[in-house]
């Protein structure tokens, strides 16, 4: 997981984007954005982040660095 990809996809893509690229990864077909990665897992661990960072700061309206901070925390979590 490389935050920097992360914040890219964030800024330069609306969520409906980055959901179509989620299910393009899901189905190993050719992608409609640009999503870094060295392979299609990492694709997925930067789309799937990003989804739910925009999410929390729509529905919330929380801010991107605090966002990004509550999903690391997440992942830690979840690692642990």
């Amino acid at each position: 997981m490389k935050i920097p990809a992360i914040k890219k996809l964030v800024e330069n893509y609306k969520l409906q984007e980055l959901m179509a690229a989620e299910a393009a990864i899901v189905d190993e077909q050719p992608l409609a954005i640009e999503v870094e990665g060295e392979d299609e897992g990492e694709q997925l661990t930067h789309v799937l982040a990003a989804v739910w960072i925009l999410n929390e700061m729509e529905d919330n309206g929380t801010e991107f660095k605090s966002a990004l901070r509550m999903y690391t925390q997440k992942v830690r979590v979840s690692i642990s």
